[in-house]
């Protein structure tokens, strides 16, 4: 979830796109240039661990654009494939 946060932050679209489950991964990923991500909270977390196959992060991501602030918060949902964690899909909160 960190890593992600970071590309969107930094507008590593493909960094996104090689972490983003190819079932629900959009074409293109957008990212919007005026948008500043400032800070990461990680609310909660369900299984995700060295054994699991899948697992849920809950996070606060707060952002800038020009005058405008706010927060989005997602319950997201990964799954292991190959060794590696990708982002399925999420609710937001």
């Amino acid at each position: 979830m960190r890593s992600r946060y970071t590309a969107f932050a930094v507008g590593d679209a493909a960094y996104l796109r090689d972490t983003w489950h190819v079932s629900t991964r959009p074409d293109p990923i957008e990212i919007e240039p005026d948008l500043v991500w400032r800070r990461l909270v990680i609310v909660d977390r369900e299984a995700g661990g060295p054994f699991d196959r899948d697992g849920v992060v809950e996070f606060e991501a707060f952002w800038r654009q020009g005058e405008d602030r706010g927060s989005l918060r997602e319950r997201s949902r990964f799954v292991r494939e190959d060794r590696r964690w990708l982002y399925l899909d999420g609710d937001l909160r």
